[in-house]
């Protein structure tokens, strides 16, 4: 018998949700067969089959979100017998229970505290670090699961009551006062759930600080307009990736990630910028790699290409992986500001929002310029405000001076 897990598909992940199962008992399948469909925070990948057999079983179900490591199902093939068979106390399984009274509500309660604890290993680190007991956690994940957010509800003193009697999990009764023609559901899985908690994670492990900036745009627009009349075509996200570039050299510490396990900063030596894309089920982040080696028109390209795989679901693992700082560019859509949460692991997140043609006082005169906010998110374990408005100033510079970003090309 061969048991498949859930393996790391990803950048550390720690869990992943099963989609779907290609295979039922009873299939014969050949190696590398696709046998099931998992999806992660970052990508939806399909695990395949490492050996030619039988579906002995199925261990979990379609919908379901399990940890790294379990066991998702069991083959009987070739080799099977070279397989080594583990032998292990399933998951979520219930200890002895001795029995402290004879009311049931006591047994069941008792029942509640004495099984294993359900938590994602994240889950686990983030009780450490607040230093919670989970035993007194109340889960409200699959089958009991502590969830991220379960942590920090305790921690904000939500959850009152640490035990949980056996009528507290029964179906809560339903408002009569709501009609139910006058609502609706929609599906809260898939990416939109990893999108969710992903973003929680962010938002309560890092202390977000966001530092907002004029830009004048006007200079760059013309430049822009002027490659056009020559039959090239650039994109005003091309510049602001390029300038980054050289405004992350200058201030590193915004290129660097947070190792809380060993106390230190780790500094990136390449620039890879995520773009922060709307695709049809949910915010995607596809990766421009070692920004240093690409000129403005091959930033562009590549950046058309994935934005575009991102909208057709085409994106492999290498086109999401090893991002180090990430852009928001919402000024299409007409945004004016935001205080946007960070990608994390990474330091710090840039939003452009929309350019507007106002009035501007220069020297002692009233002039028409092309003015843009931007806005940047920045983890203040890692860097200070100070160092976030030098890192914007050095950014502006560039902007507003685009020939300044060619000399730094040459």
């Amino acid at each position: 018998m061969v048991e498949v897990k859930l393996h790391d598909i990803g950048e550390g992940m720690h869990e992943g949700e099963i989609l779907h199962f290609f295979v039922k008992p009873g299939d014969i399948v050949t190696i590398d067969q696709p046998l099931v469909e998992v999806q992660t925070d970052k990508v939806t990948a399909e695990l395949p089959s490492p050996v030619a057999g039988k579906v002995s079983k199925l261990l979990v179900k379609e919908g379901e979100t399990v940890t790294v490591g379990t066991v998702l199902l069991v083959l009987e093939g070739e080799g099977s017998s070279h397989a080594k068979k583990e032998s292990q106390e399933p998951l979520g399984a219930a200890k002895q229970v001795t029995t402290v009274g004879n009311s049931p509500k006591d047994e069941s309660a008792l029942a509640l505290l004495t099984k294993r604890i359900l938590a994602a290993p994240y889950t686990r680190k983030l009780a450490r670090e607040h230093q919670v007991d989970l035993e007194l956690v109340t889960g409200t994940g699959p089958a009991g699961r502590i969830t991220e957010e379960d942590v920090m509800r305790f921690v904000a003193g939500d959850q009152k009551d640490n035990i949980v009697s056996a009528a507290a999990l029964e179906e809560p009764q339903k408002d009569s006062s709501l009609s139910t023609a006058t609502v609706s559901t929609i599906p809260f899985k898939g990416r939109r759930k990893q999108i969710a908690k992903k973003m929680t994670q962010s938002l309560f492990t890092i202390p977000h600080v966001t530092h907002f900036e004029e830009i004048d745009m006007t200079a760059l627009l013309e430049m822009k307009k002027q490659l056009k009349q020559n039959d090239t075509n650039v994109s005003v996200a091309a510049f602001f990736v390029k300038a980054l570039q050289f405004a992350l050299r200058d201030f590193p510490i915004f290129n660097s990630k947070l190792d809380e396990a060993n106390d230190v900063i780790q500094m990136h030596e390449q620039i890879n910028i995520g773009i922060a894309t709307d695709a049809e089920d949910g915010l995607i982040v596809p990766v421009i790699h070692d920004i240093k080696a690409l000129s403005i028109k091959e930033i562009n390209e590549d950046m058309k290409m994935k934005m575009e795989k991102a909208k057709n679901g085409t994106l492999s693992r290498q086109d999401m992986s090893n991002g180090t700082f990430t852009i928001s560019n919402v000024g299409p859509l007409g945004s004016m500001g935001a205080t946007p949460i960070i990608n994390a692991p990474e330091v710090a997140l840039m939003a452009f929002h929309k350019t507007k043609r106002v009035p501007v006082v220069m020297g002692e005169e009233i002039v028409i310029r092309s003015m843009m906010n931007v806005s940047m998110s920045f983890d203040h374990r890692v860097a200070d405000g100070a160092s976030a408005v030098m890192f914007t100033n050095r950014f502006k510079h560039f902007i507003e001076n685009p020939s300044f970003m060619l000399v730094e090309m040459v």
